[in-house]
């Protein structure tokens, strides 16, 4: 799945429909709406986005909100915790060094960090403050509409501020997405790779710009809106449907036709055999300790047998010679 997670919403339905259908049919599967606030929040918020839009969407297209803050006094409170309750995503824009260093280490947790590179800064990106906001799970974003139908100086500042970004990241933690007001700025996931090997992410980097990191940026906001500080996630698993066990009460247990009833998965004794199968009982198999009971009784009676046989062959002989000395006797007396 591929994402764009930074598509400006504007009130030209007509054109807005038209770059959605054109992002689908890029192959982009989630699309994050943005809207742009900045100075001092209103008392009373709420989203700008209409849910649902009133215009068709296509339907494997998914569609999130997101809200961009432009941060400049960095001492101002903006509520941000009263922001990630009404939209989808959280995007901090600053645009000076000491916002960016308080965007980075103290400030709430953020979704995304989001660099105008189509401007130069007049300061450099420090790789301690990158890393540390991306070991806090915030990501660091790169726009490339800007330098496609921007002025040269934008393409030229576009090219410069995302190498010093890939540089001082080392490519961890950096999301791309195409900030297209028109659906001539969009360009595809795998020239969107280019673009990104072009400004030195490796192809590897590239791709998970477009798919895990930004997938990552969805799962943890959702997490952190739903779930107890983000670890534990409270669902609904459904109710165990009631078994009826009042249909076998008063029918005669002898009977055929009586019902089994089933308690806690196990069968009753009663009915370990049917009525129609008394006659037909299948033996137990039997258990290892009375085939060996088995096996030492056979042995004894085979002893006690070998022990017999002697005794019954001495006992022929002897009777064998008594016959033959009364046969003898009797012979002479005739004479």
């Amino acid at each position: 799945m591929f994402y764009d997670l930074n598509v400006p919403y504007t009130t030209n339905y007509a054109e807005l429909q038209r770059t959605l259908a054109f992002l689908v049919d890029l192959g982009y599967n989630t699309v994050a709406l943005s809207v742009n606030l900045s100075g001092k929040l209103p008392a009373d918020l709420a989203s700008l986005i209409p849910f649902p839009l009133p215009f068709p969407i296509p339907p494997n297209l998914h569609i999130i909100t997101r809200c961009t803050l432009t941060l400049n006094d960095p001492s101002q409170n903006h509520r941000l915790t009263s922001l990630t309750s009404i939209y989808d995503l959280l995007a901090i824009r600053p645009t000076s060094e000491k916002a960016l260093q308080q965007s980075c280490l103290s400030l709430p947790p953020t979704d995304i960090i989001s660099l105008d590179c189509s401007i130069r800064y007049p300061f450099y990106f420090r790789q301690k403050t990158l890393l540390a906001a991306i070991d806090r799970g915030v990501r660091l974003e790169i726009c490339y509409a800007q330098g496609i139908l921007g002025t040269g100086d934008a393409r030229r500042n576009l090219i410069s501020n995302a190498t010093q970004l890939v540089r001082a990241t080392r490519g961890r933690g950096i999301v791309i997405c195409s900030e297209a007001q028109r659906a001539l700025a969009c360009r595809g996931p795998w020239d969107v790779v280019n673009l990104g090997i072009g400004w030195g992410l490796g192809k590897e980097r590239a791709v998970e710009a477009l798919q895990r990191e930004a997938r990552g940026v969805v799962v943890g906001a959702e997490m952190r809106r739903r779930s107890y500080r983000g670890v534990i996630d409270v669902i609904h698993g459904g109710v165990k449907p009631v078994e009826d066990t009042t249909e076998g009460i008063g029918k005669d247990k002898g009977a055929k036709g009586k019902e089994k009833v089933m308690t806690r998965g196990k069968r009753k004794a009663d009915d370990s055999v049917d009525s129609g199968d008394v006659g037909n009982e299948v033996e137990k198999p039997l258990s290892k300790r009375e085939l060996k009971r088995r096996a030492a009784r056979a042995r004894k009676m085979a002893a006690s047998d070998e022990v017999k046989a002697p005794e019954s062959t001495v006992k022929e002989s002897s009777d064998r010679k008594e016959n033959s000395d009364v046969a003898m006797a009797e012979s002479k007396d005739e004479g």
